[in-house]
């Protein structure tokens, strides 16, 4: 008998740690997935296109502009890259050329009225908006593909440099107006005079970017247009906030954020940090185990209580916060029975059990919001009449 029921005891201590190793082992897995998960999941949601700001003369991804930029500096041009139309302003002259992509932010129509208004010429590529205000008399035909295509036109710049990617926006040559690059009913580049301005726009500005410079006649293209002046002031993406109302630091910069200096990869770090510390605390609160009760030493009956509240109340003469006592109570028992709130003041509560009861409101206000009793015995009627106005409203 003693034998087999060591035996027992034996089996079930064995399956009990069996069944705790089995839990640390699937806590553990479980801890192991989440953190892979939280490793993987910036690289699952990046973007599969290039990164980087679209015609930028400062970012060197597939989609900037930087080798442009190099390549003019490269032949005596001043690229001076700004990024509100309110320093695309102050920077132009009459000797500067004006670079409008369809990556500049202008947040309002003012803003394109300012830059009309802007000295110097103007160059225009791609989509780029509120193109009636920068590009007046100029109208569109029809979106075109990008591809190589030959000048057909006396225009110098396209000329030297021959075939080149253009496409896009297809525009309808205004009186007076050179019209290069033919595609559909219209041309891809058109050149005029606007007020004294030479407005230059382009359908696409594809072949602006590092991706596409080095193919066809891109880049001669791009450097006979862009390199006309000697000063280039190139409006590039900025912040949309500051490009709608011009907002600039004290060195001609757009104004940033705290957040705008913050890196994009310690966003990814602090959710990977919360993910551990919610694991790690999940995993300590369970190591805890469930909350222990333990049994009172002395079981003190509600009615003793009570009373042994009200001696102390007696003891000190405290009428007037035993009256309050009961005054409180009374209006919370009353008040669901009276259908007003439970955050009612005690003069709602008595209004609303004199209209039920058919009473004076004067006494039951008196009543519930009275002073404090004299003595003794006015404290044991004013609990007596409670009574009786709970009574009351009850069996009204």
């Amino acid at each position: 008998m003693t034998a087999t029921t060591t035996a027992t005891t034996n089996g079930s201590a064995t399956r009990a740690g069996t069944r705790r190793r089995g839990r640390g082992t699937a806590w553990g897995t479980l801890v192991v997935l989440l953190v892979l998960g939280a490793a993987a999941l910036p690289a699952l949601l990046a973007p599969d296109q290039p990164t980087g700001r679209l015609l930028d003369p400062a970012d060197t991804s597939l989609i900037g502009s930087s080798a442009l930029s190099r390549l003019l500096e490269a032949h005596g041009v001043e690229v001076v890259r700004v990024e509100t139309p309110g320093a695309a302003v102050a920077a132009a002259g009459p000797e500067t050329l004006l670079l409008i992509t369809e990556a500049s932010l202008l947040g309002s129509h003012d803003a394109a009225v300012r830059l009309a208004e802007a000295p110097g010429d103007r160059l225009i590529a791609g989509h780029a908006s509120f193109l009636d205000v920068l590009a007046p008399g100029l109208n569109r035909e029809s979106v075109e593909r990008v591809r190589s295509r030959p000048p057909r036109c006396a225009l110098r710049e396209a000329v030297r440099a021959g075939g080149a990617f253009t496409g896009g926006i297809s525009f309808s040559s205004p009186p007076g107006s050179t019209g290069c690059y033919p595609a559909g009913d219209g041309h891809t580049l058109v050149r005029y005079t606007e007020d004294g301005h030479t407005v230059t726009a382009l359908g696409d500005a594809s072949f602006l970017t590092n991706m596409w410079l080095a193919d066809d006649g891109n880049a001669a293209l791009a450097l006979n247009l862009a390199g006309a002046r000697p000063k280039l002031v190139w409006l590039a993406q900025g912040d949309p906030a500051d490009a709608e109302d011009g907002a600039t630091g004290a060195d001609g910069e757009p104004a940033r954020s705290l957040g705008d200096l913050i890196p994009g990869g310690v966003t990814w770090a602090v959710f990977q940090l919360v993910v551990a510390v919610a694991v790690t605390a999940l995993w300590r609160a369970r190591r805890l185990g469930p909350v222990v009760t333990e049994r009172l030493p002395v079981v003190v009956r509600a009615s003793e209580t009570v009373e042994g509240r009200g001696l102390l109340y007696r003891s000190r003469r405290a009428r007037d916060r035993a009256a309050l006592a009961l005054r409180a109570a009374a209006a919370d028992r009353l008040a669901p029975l009276l259908g007003v709130p439970r955050t009612a003041t005690a003069e709602e509560v008595a209004d609303a059990a004199a209209a039920r009861t058919g009473q004076d409101p004067g006494p039951v206000r008196a009543l519930l919001c009275g002073p404090e009793p004299a003595d003794d015995a006015a404290l044991v009627a004013l609990a007596a009449d409670l009574d009786t106005l709970e009574r009351q409203v009850r069996d009204s």
